[in-house]
């Protein structure tokens, strides 16, 4: 049922521009494998095809949008009841560093406590579906990226914890006539009222995260380039 739902996005379909590619689930559970169970990439099964073409076509796929493009298909059936937003550190391993900065290219791995680490941003609905995504340094500020993945989605309530009680994105999100569920911080002079029955909710984005880091190849960034990571996350 999951494969119904991407089988016509994916280039290489019957029909589709360009040649036709036999083996597009294959290449998908392929990739699918790689990040569930954790392995380098030369460690793929042989039934799954050669290793090289697994990846050369994964970099391709990541450059010319295709996996974007499928996450952002899929997120747009979304619920707008409320969202939330949360965001998750996860430990770079020494293979994912090095990566040549072509034109100072930003990779999302920078050093916080725990060492080198990238930190996973994610916007989810009522339901627990992914519904915006993104990458910074370990060390980035949760607030950083809630303004720019906030116009990426339209909620009637927003919830997220005490890290996201900042006046500018209060401000943005009453602006836009969504209800913040933000409880204030304590050093806040007149806090605001909370909807603890409805911020009891974000324990979903909890659950969101502890499922995405069932995959080993999420849970431990290997990959040196920010856009294939980000690529993963959103498959």
């Amino acid at each position: 049922s999951q494969w119904e739902q991407i089988r016509d996005l994916l280039p290489g379909r019957e029909g589709h521009v360009g040649g036709t590619a036999a083996d597009n689930r294959l290449f998908v559970e392929a990739v699918l494998y790689r990040y569930r169970a954790g392995i380098p990439g030369r460690d793929l099964p042989t039934r799954v095809g050669d290793w090289k073409n697994v990846h050369r076509r994964l970099r391709r796929w990541c450059e010319s949008g295709v996996i974007e493009r499928i996450f952002r298909h899929l997120a747009a059936d979304h619920d707008n009841a409320y969202m939330m937003i949360d965001s998750t550190i996860v430990r770079a391993h020494q293979h994912s560093a090095g990566a040549r900065k072509k034109g100072g290219a930003d990779q999302a791995i920078g050093r916080s406590r725990g060492g080198l680490t990238t930190k996973i941003h994610a916007i989810v609905d009522a339901a627990g579906k992914a519904v915006a995504l993104s990458l910074t340094p370990g060390q980035r500020a949760d607030i950083t990226e809630a303004e720019p993945l906030l116009d990426e989605v339209d909620p009637k309530a927003f919830i997220a914890d005490k890290a996201y009680d900042a006046d500018p994105l209060i401000d943005k999100l009453e602006d836009r006539e969504i209800t913040p569920v933000i409880p204030s911080k304590r050093n806040r002079r007149n806090p605001r009222k909370t909807s603890f029955l409805l911020y009891k909710n974000r324990n979903i984005i909890e659950r969101f995260f502890a499922r995405l880091k069932h995959f080993r190849g999420i849970a431990t960034r290997y990959d040196k380039l920010k856009s294939t990571f980000l690529a993963a996350v959103q498959l």
